[in-house]
This record gives structure tokens, sequence and C-alpha cells, in this order.
């Protein structure tokens, strides 16, 4: 078990999985990540990005309900620091669901559409949050291409382990918080959907990316860096 990268689709993708539905999910998968500590690696990577720089510019592909970009707002705002923040999403209902939620913080745009599509915009960073996983192998080359080219001080792929451990502790924890069903079951599916960290340097390879770092953060995250 778990040997081998799971292929299999998650229930959240279902096309036709109803709006109310997918908000529900996707403001749950939130509520995981603020529990879990998703959110530090990926402010971590900011801070190592950004330097002494007071203003950039971000997109984060993949947003769900835009929690991720919510909190680099807040951190961005808090530091004094100025930030065009964007995300994109193919699926419509993830626009939905994030501008239904309360922010405060610096402005962030929603789009809906391919990430492709913003090739040439002039990004300094590029980020995502558990959405590789949800890749092909030629759709996550694709999309280390795309950062590689289009991030002009750095991009960063924070998702998960597929480690043993998280695979059985998972479910209680989902349990014990009461989530959506639906994010009960896919958790699951996602870490055994994910890789372990020996399984990025062929995919690295294969999308002529040099000197990413692989780094493991507690729990269970296993986060892709490149500092340009």
């Amino acid at each position: 078990m778990l040997a081998e990268r799971l292929i299999a689709e998650e229930l959240m993708d279902d096309p036709d999985l109803d709006p109310v539905t997918y908000q529900d999910v996707v403001h749950d998968l939130a509520r995981v990540n603020r529990i879990t500590l998703a959110y530090r690696p990926t402010l971590a990577f900011l801070e190592r990005a950004i330097g002494s720089k007071r203003r950039f510019s971000l997109l984060d592909v993949g947003f769900g309900d835009g929690d991720m970009l919510r909190r680099i707002s807040r951190w961005a705002r808090k530091n004094g620091i100025e930030a065009k923040l964007v995300g994109v999403d193919l699926n419509p209902r993830s626009e939905q669901a994030a501008r239904s939620v309360r922010h405060s913080g610096r402005p962030i745009e929603y789009l809906t559409g391919d990430y492709a599509d913003l090739a040439g915009d002039g990004f300094d960073c590029i980020v995502s949050s558990l959405v590789a996983h949800h890749m092909s192998r030629d759709e996550l080359i694709a999309f280390l291409r795309f950062m590689e080219a289009e991030a002009a001080l750095g991009w960063f792929i924070n998702d998960l382990h597929r480690h043993r451990v998280a695979y059985f502790f998972y479910p209680l924890l989902a349990g014990l918080m009461r989530w959506h069903p639906i994010v009960r079951h896919d958790g699951k599916t996602s870490i055994a959907r994910s890789y372990r960290p020996g399984e990025w340097a062929p995919l690295l390879a294969e999308a002529d990316v040099r000197d990413a770092q692989v780094n493991r953060y507690f729990p269970y995250r296993l986060c892709v860096e490149k500092l340009q």
C-alpha cells in the first residue's frame, strides 16, 4: 500500500458537484490547512524570495476558496509590503467560494481560467497549494515549465507527502473535526495520489528545472521550491 502513487479521481473534482456542496468542501479544506499548519512553508518561501523588497506580485494557481491568498494578503499588510495578489482556478465554483469569504488585507483578484493564459503577465512569485497531486504527470511537467519561465523571483509548490502515518491518521482527525464527508474521503485519496521526495527528481529533470529544493515540513507536507 502506498508503494506506488494512486491514479484516481477525487470526489471534489466531479464537474457535476453542485456549487453549494463544492463551497462547503473547499471551506472545510481551508480549515484543514489551518489545523495542519499549511501556510507556514509558503510564507517562509516568500520571505526568502522577496528578501528586502517592499513590493511584489504573486500568482496562486488552483486557489480553492482563496485561503492561502488571504493568509498571504494579511502577512503582506502586517509587514508593510505592497502585494499584487492574483488567483486563478479552472473551476468557476472556486471563484464563487472565494468571494463568499469576508477578507481584510491586501486586495485579491480571483480569476476563473487556465494559468497558461497568464503567461507574460510578469509575476514575481508563483505558488500553489494542494494542486500538484491533482495533475497528471504531463500536466505537472507543463506547470513546472510555466513557473520556471514566468516567476521572476521564484516559485513554490506546497503539497502532501505520501506517507503511511498521514494516510492512516487523517481519517481520525477528519472524523474528530467533523469535516465534510467529501473532505474525509478525498483526504486519504489525496495522500495516496501525492509524491514522495525521490519522485520529484525525475519530474524536475524532465521539466528542465535545475537547483530546485524538495523539503519536508511538519506535518507531512512535501514542498518544492525554486529561487530564481
